[in-house]
């Protein structure tokens, strides 16, 4: 079970890796202007979320085949999983870039940065912030959905539970087992994702004397010194010094 924990692990994070670019692909076709991109990109999505993962595992691996193309047990996991996740992970990156401000790309334009240099230093950036906690929730659900690819064989965690199952009929014990290997391995992706969403929101964290991350102004002018104080006794004083001795 602990070699199927592993092979759920290094599942997940190659199909996020893999994934991910594919999802960014994905996402600036569908935001282009040029119809075609957008008409291809649209139909894929449409299909991959409109159809069940484990539907399109089955078809990767024993129909394709009887088109001529013949993928193992891995390929044609990762294959099904990277497809899939993209479709959802494409999503996420679309409403991330459209939560930055349309003007912030023009003015970047404007001061003659190329279409890729705006997008990899001013639109991603910020959008960033706003992608880190739906991605890591889809990598949280990712590393569960992978169960789905022992219908194919693949022997992951469910996949070798299972068959210890059938080795020693003790079906409780064994699937109590598997499911607190995924509550484990969830819980530590929660710590890094908390990582990950601190490091990310890092420069945007209120600082003392602040509310909500924005200066607080005073409005109107600033009170004088109240009677008999030392600021209005000595009105000779500097500038600077009656301003230090009225914060005092």
């Amino acid at each position: 079970m602990l070699r199927g924990a592993w092979t759920t692990v290094w599942l997940t994070a190659v199909s996020m890796a893999l994934g991910l670019p594919l999802a960014v692909i994905v996402a600036l076709g569908r935001a282009s202007s040029f119809a075609p991109a957008r008409a291809v990109t649209g139909f894929y999505v449409w299909l991959m979320r409109g159809t069940p993962l484990l539907v399109q595992l089955v078809i990767i691996y024993t129909g394709l085949p009887q088109l001529g193309l013949r993928l193992g047990v891995i390929t044609a996991a990762l294959t099904g999983l990277v497809l899939n996740e993209a479709a959802y992970l494409s999503e996420i990156v679309r409403a991330g870039v459209m939560s930055v401000p349309r003007g912030q790309t023009e003015a970047a334009r404007a001061l003659g940065m190329s279409p890729w240099r705006v997008f990899r230093v001013v639109v991603m950036p910020q959008a960033l912030r706003v992608m880190v906690p739906p991605l890591g929730n889809s990598f949280n659900g990712l590393l569960k959905t992978t169960t789905l690819v022992s219908v194919i064989s693949v022997e992951e965690l469910l996949r070798r539970t299972q068959f210890a199952v059938q080795t020693d009929f003790r079906v409780l014990e064994g699937l109590t087992a598997a499911a607190l290997y995924y509550l484990a391995m969830t819980t530590l992706w929660g710590f890094v994702q908390r990582w990950l969403e601190a490091k990310v929101g890092r420069g945007h964290a209120p600082r003392p004397g602040r509310r909500g991350g924005r200066k607080v102004l005073r409005l109107g002018p600033k009170p004088g010194p109240k009677a008999g104080s030392a600021a209005a006794e000595a009105p000779d004083l500097d500038l600077d010094r009656q301003l230090e001795m009225d914060n005092r």
